[in-house]
């Protein structure tokens, strides 16, 4: 009997240590595969002198703002997009080719940040398996719409707006007193709402997530943690889609944006919990204000 409980428990330790595993291995064996393609379907395009000549000053500026956006999203749970959207669009890259970076390179910062928040034990295992699924489908819709439907001029102004709004969301969240903890119902229609703004503004995931959760008291490093593991298989989605769809273009600041976010999310996971968020948040917000406007004065 005892030889056989012995077997039972090595058994589930086995099974929970593959699952555990499979945390890990799902988003490096996807990045990998996208690389890949990536490589194949398009390694016409490049050539050394073609590489070494695009290591000029936009793309430092590109890859100083993927390293930023994911520090700001890897510490606060959200603003990766908003934040690199509205530095690339006040840099004066179209909405299209700032849009399909983003996302493009949220593919691999994601996946990225989803494995050093597993390593810092920040994800809440079933709130990412209550998110998934809906995110993507809105973020599916979101991003056909933007790369086959949506004219990048005619939204410009409205996506400036939006990430106003967004930043106006940020800030009174981070001004909110205390929180007292609620019951967070109808998980599936937020994350549709969050994918969809997401893929279409070219950010909106954390802000519309993230801060509701949190705004019903849930726990800031496992919310974080988890809306972050979760942004990985909404950017993955989205990110196809404009493949299939638009095509992709711009590829010195995806680029950009991919190495400076690769390299930032480790250390974005490791503050979650070592920063002060209220002031973090607040100057974040702030920041989009201003560039937006920026964005938005180009316009007029």
């Amino acid at each position: 009997m005892e030889k056989e409980l012995k077997i039972a428990n090595y058994d589930v330790r086995s099974d929970a240590s593959i699952k555990e595993k499979l945390w890990v291995v799902i988003p490096v064996v996807l990045l990998i595969g996208l690389l890949s393609t990536l490589i194949y379907k398009h390694h016409a395009e490049f050539s050394i002198e073609g590489l070494v000549s695009g290591f000029d000053s936009d793309f430092l500026m590109f890859f100083a703002i993927g390293a930023f956006a994911q520090l700001v999203d890897g510490t606060l749970g959200m603003g990766y997009g908003a934040t690199s959207t509205s530095f690339l669009l006040a840099y004066g890259v179209p909405p299209v080719i700032s849009s399909t970076g983003v996302h493009v390179a949220e593919m691999f910062t994601t996946g990225a940040s989803a494995i050093s928040h597993h390593k810092f034990g920040n994800i809440n295992k079933k709130l990412v398996k209550h998110l998934l699924i809906p995110g993507v489908l809105g973020s599916v819709i979101g991003a056909y719409l933007l790369s086959d439907v949506i004219s990048g001029d005619v939204i410009k102004p409205f996506i400036a707006v939006y990430m106003i709004l967004l930043a106006v969301i940020i800030i009174r969240k981070a001004l909110a007193k205390t929180i007292v903890k609620k019951k967070t119902k109808k998980l599936g229609y937020l994350a549709t709402f969050g994918g969809f703004m997401d893929a279409v503004g070219g950010g909106g995931w954390g802000p519309i997530v993230t801060s509701t959760l949190l705004g019903r008291g849930r726990n800031p490093r496992y919310t974080i943690g988890s809306v972050n593991a979760a942004e990985f298989a909404i950017s993955f989605a989205s990110g196809i889609t404009f493949m299939l769809f638009g095509g992709i273009h711009g590829w010195q600041v995806i680029i950009g944006l991919i190495l400076g976010g690769v390299i930032a999310a480790p250390l974005g996971a490791y503050l979650v919990n070592k920063i002060k968020r209220k002031p973090m948040m607040v100057a974040v917000g702030i920041l989009i204000i201003l560039l937006s406007l920026k964005t938005l004065s180009k316009l007029l």
